[in-house]
């Protein structure tokens, strides 16, 4: 029986551009397979997407990182935007020795970062999926009770109000199982600055994709849930439409899904990423 197991993860901290991040690699079992880089939802440490770099095959690297003052990451001196920041995740590819193009996923604000990604540095960026995510503040807008939730960090640090507001602001399974979302948020998250949150939010405010949704010319995968009370499903379908290149999986679930119900997403994602 061939093993599964993929090459010990390593984490460690890379500057580039004048920011550190943490980052975390999952070295896989064949070079020929193109990394796939990981880019998070607004306040959460790489640790939140452990179950799904699990449930991912290991013949595939896979990279991740803090934002700044996020996790590990320290507290930016400077405040940053998606346009500075790309150089950075650009930066940090090429000092862990990845000039290849690489597989990007974006998850939730993640997803905002891997759009201007893809635009920004369209050389280095192969294959594109974005989860759960929208095209910022243009588009179909979640409930002013779920967005009023998302403008304080307090979910990732008090598990008992993440318990009791999972089903509301995350939908899906969390609905009646919201107990898995408080897991999810803190079995293995790490802590960064209250302030990390604020920047990170920040950092997205007034931006769009609508202006340059035409722009991204890499296949592209849209994962949305049938339930996601922060980015309704018609965002997906919106950018599926406007996209050079793309196709549209829509699950039954909600908005973490991902991590979450892992095992039933990481099969579809790794059937697109391979072609």
């Amino acid at each position: 029986m061939t093993s599964r197991a993929a090459g010990p993860e390593f984490v460690r901290s890379v500057t580039a551009a004048g920011r550190t991040v943490r980052v975390a690699v999952r070295p896989g079992r064949e070079p020929s397979v193109p990394p796939l880089l990981l880019m998070n939802g607004i306040g959460a440490s790489l640790e939140v997407l452990q179950p799904f770099v699990d449930a991912l095959h290991p013949r595939r690297t896979v990279i991740r990182f803090d934002v700044p003052g996020v996790g590990g990451s320290p507290r930016p001196v400077v405040p940053y935007n998606l346009t500075t920041f790309a150089p950075v995740v650009a930066g940090v590819l090429r000092r862990l020795g990845h000039d290849e193009p690489v597989d990007v996923l974006g998850l939730s604000w993640g997803g905002g970062l891997a759009q201007h990604f893809a635009v920004q540095h369209r050389r280095r960026v192969r294959r594109l999926v974005l989860a759960a995510t929208g095209t910022g503040s243009l588009m179909v807008p979640a409930h002013p009770r779920t967005l009023a939730k998302m403008l304080t960090p307090r979910r990732h640090r008090d598990p008992d109000y993440a318990r009791s507001i999972a089903g509301e602001i995350y939908g899906g399974t969390m609905r009646s199982e919201p107990e898995r979302a408080a897991r999810a948020l803190h079995a293995h998250t790490r802590l960064g600055p209250r302030r990390g949150y604020y920047y990170q939010l920040a950092a997205s405010t007034g931006w769009s994709s609508l202006p340059f949704l035409k722009l991204i010319r890499q296949p592209t995968l849209v994962v949305a849930g049938d339930d996601d009370p922060i980015i309704p499903a018609v965002n997906a379908r919106i950018m599926t439409r406007l996209l050079p290149d793309a196709r549209l999986h829509l699950y039954r679930g909600g908005h973490i899904a991902l991590i979450t119900e892992a095992h039933e997403l990481a099969p579809v994602i790794e059937d697109f990423l391979d072609g």
